[in-house]
């Protein structure tokens, strides 16, 4: 018998959203085309399709952008964190010592904080990044730390009566219970990269050829261009979608064979 090549699962978690969303689209394109509502109160899907049609150099030059200070903050934050976590679960003290402060950053808006960074650090590029980098940062670092710290017990006296080194504990017994944690953390920090990007953006203003989708939305609210307002909407809600998906299939690439969460 021919294996079929959708699953029912698989239906459920694609088909079945997307034919939602394509009924959500239709009732509002019929619904606003029906009752003339103006385009400059709510546009209609067919508006924003035009709009990002001929707008698309602007737009997706503006998404390259922001792109760029996302994949840049999310890369850093990944990297602090991880590191961080590591000295962590080496040292409950420093642990004690620095995490108050770790919440402090997580608690603090973004949009108070990045008035200083702009001032403070010359190139707006990196200043932006730096941003988004302290909303980010923070799932990584818990979600990793917590997953290096939830070992077996029992496991991790078998090494301790082996004589095993504290290296040898790390890499072969909580980095690899601290994936699952990692992989979550990760899947949360790329949106909020994400969103701390685009509200550096609109702090910062910037114009130009450094202008990103956030700029464009300013601009669109200041002329009142709902259309393009709702495209740069959609190119933002589109690219966190990606960035999850993304972060979703890596999570599973590297623990299907072998961890519950992904096993089958």
């Amino acid at each position: 018998m021919a294996k079929p090549l959708m699953s029912y699962p698989a239906i459920q978690r694609i088909v079945a959203p997307l034919i939602v969303g394509i009924v959500l689209i239709l009732s509002w394109q019929i619904s606003f085309q029906q009752m003339n509502v103006p385009v400059y109160i709510v546009p209609k899907p067919s508006d924003i399709a035009h709009t990002m049609v001929i707008q698309a150099p602007l737009l997706f030059g503006s998404l390259l952008v922001t792109l760029k200070i996302t994949l840049l903050a999310f890369l850093l934050a990944v990297v602090i964190g991880v590191v961080v976590a590591f000295i962590f679960v080496q040292s409950r003290v420093i642990e004690a010592c620095v995490m108050p402060y770790a919440i402090l950053f997580q608690v603090t808006p973004v949009v108070a904080i990045a008035p200083l960074v702009i001032i403070w650090i010359q190139n707006t590029t990196m200043a932006l990044v730096v941003c988004a980098m302290l909303v980010a940062v923070f799932p990584v670092l818990t979600n990793t730390t917590l997953g290096l710290r939830s070992v077996n017990a029992g496991l991790l006296n078998l090494f301790r009566i082996n004589k095993a080194s504290r290296w040898q504990v790390l890499m072969r017994l909580r980095v690899p219970n601290a994936l699952p944690y990692f992989f979550s953390g990760l899947r949360i920090s790329c949106g909020l990269a994400l969103i701390g990007a685009v509200v550096a953006e609109f702090v910062a203003g910037t114009g130009g050829t450094s202008a990103g989708l956030a700029y464009q939305i300013l601009q669109a609210g200041f002329q009142l261009d709902l259309p393009l307002m709702f495209a740069a909407l959609v190119l933002i809600t589109c690219t966190g979608l990606t960035l999850f998906i993304i972060m979703s299939m890596i999570s599973q690439f590297f623990l299907r064979k072998w961890h519950d969460s992904e096993l089958g």
